[in-house]
């Protein structure tokens, strides 16, 4: 509210817009909240001293008010091609303006115009109604209020276009209609599964956030179901998506969804590198069977095909090294429960991944790949309520470095 009347002291129009706007109308707390303005990015920085333009593609300002960063961002106008003619592309270019690659993808985002051009211009409809302060109105010209009553997604103008622009717009179609329990309306999810291929064209550190939005969510199931039904869900995790008609594959990733949504709603910290290793465990499992088939155990072959499955996976979505080398970490010490002599379980307990790879050992169980009794032992062994059997007998190998490190003399027994 303080940025949206400070604009207007300066001469500005200024609206709430976007996510806060729809989100308080369907009575959900927002996570932040955006500002429209006539106010060029500069003009914004002139009125709040400490404001950063951020963005090149879509040039905005950032303003911190109270513990708050409000994103403002000027009225834009109706994308523009250079098929509009010679004359106009020239000046789109000079104005770093909105610019649509031969594809219809959106290069450039920074053409300036009024506050109905921005209506026109926004995704769906439910995100483009705009909160007035002066009057204490919503500005509606895209017929937002009724998708609302309606309780649907709609975008803005023809679909396959708006899709060509922005194919991250396919993504934001599910979770939105999740997020509020709407239907995606017929037209607007039509062509998805036709064009969901237009995601490989995405930078992966995109889809990367994308995907956090929808599995690290409350209806993270809920989106796994309907990325799988419009074909999403297979061009951003191809490896996984090849294995789902395999016995426990779903249960697992099933699995790990409701814990992170059951978190999420307990307002507990959630981490992508335990959402990562049990969406691409699948993928592991199927590298690694002709290995185990040829003698292999699961220690050896897991650190050798993990890197593998890693590698394939950033070729869509992004996953970066400070959550795939825990992810790998997880992986790794799966095998190591079976491990339970000595003092093997109070080392593997103080590993810093031991909780998450005990989570996932539960989750590998739930799948049927292990076994109750060892979820058991190591809940009880927790407790301080499991025995552990002793270790094996003396280690010769190990007795001769002690003679050689103490200089004692071997005697017999």
């Amino acid at each position: 509210m303080d940025v949206l009347y400070d604009l207007g002291r300066a001469g500005y129009e200024a609206y709430l817009v976007g996510g806060g706007v729809r989100d308080l109308l369907a009575g959900i707390q927002p996570k932040d909240f955006d500002v429209a303005t006539d106010a060029k990015p500069e003009e914004v920085r002139d009125v709040f001293r400490r404001a950063r333009l951020i963005g090149r593609r879509f040039r905005l300002a950032h303003v911190r008010a109270g513990g708050e960063i409000i994103e403002v961002a000027t009225f834009r106008a109706q994308p523009r091609s250079p098929e509009e003619g010679e004359e106009q592309a020239e000046e789109a270019l000079d104005d770093h303006d909105h610019m649509l690659d031969e594809g219809g993808r959106i290069l450039r985002d920074n053409v300036y115009g009024s506050l109905e051009d921005d209506a026109f211009r926004r995704d769906f409809t439910v995100n483009a109604l705009y909160y007035r302060v002066t009057d204490f109105s919503v500005v509606d010209y895209v017929g937002g209020m009724d998708d609302m009553v309606a309780r649907q997604i709609r975008l803005i103008g023809d679909p396959e276009t708006r899709y060509r622009e922005d194919p991250v717009r396919m993504l934001r179609a599910v979770r939105i209609a999740n997020k509020l329990g709407f239907d995606i309306e017929v037209a607007t999810a039509a062509p998805i599964r036709e064009l969901a291929d237009l995601l490989t064209d995405v930078p992966g550190a995109r889809l990367f956030d994308e995907v956090l939005k929808l599995f690290l969510s409350a209806q993270a199931e809920k989106n796994f179901d309907d990325l799988i039904e419009l074909g999403l869900f297979q061009v951003l995790f191809p490896q996984t998506a090849a294995c789902l008609h395999q016995d426990g594959v779903e249960t697992l990733i099933r699995g790990a969804l409701q814990g992170t949504a059951a978190r999420v709603r307990e307002d507990k910290p959630v981490t992508p590198a335990f959402l990562f290793a049990a969406l691409l465990w699948p993928a592991l499992r199927d590298a690694m069977a002709s290995a185990i088939e040829n003698g292999q155990n699961l220690a050896q072959t897991i650190p050798e095909h993990s890197g593998d499955v890693a590698a394939e996976q950033v070729e869509t979505v992004a996953l970066p090294r400070r959550f795939s080398t825990p992810m790998r970490e997880i992986w790794a010490l799966q095998p190591r429960f079976h491990r339970r002599n000595g003092r093997r379980p109070e080392r593997l307990a103080a590993h810093p991944r031991f909780r998450a790879a005990y989570d996932f050992l539960i989750l590998r169980a739930a799948a049927g790949e292990e076994t109750d009794e060892l979820v058991q032992w190591w809940t009880e062994y927790q407790q301080g309520n499991a025995p552990v059997p002793p270790a094996g007998g003396p280690n010769p190998k190990r007795r001769r470095r002690r003679r050689r490190r103490t200089g004692e003399t071997p005697t017999s027994d």
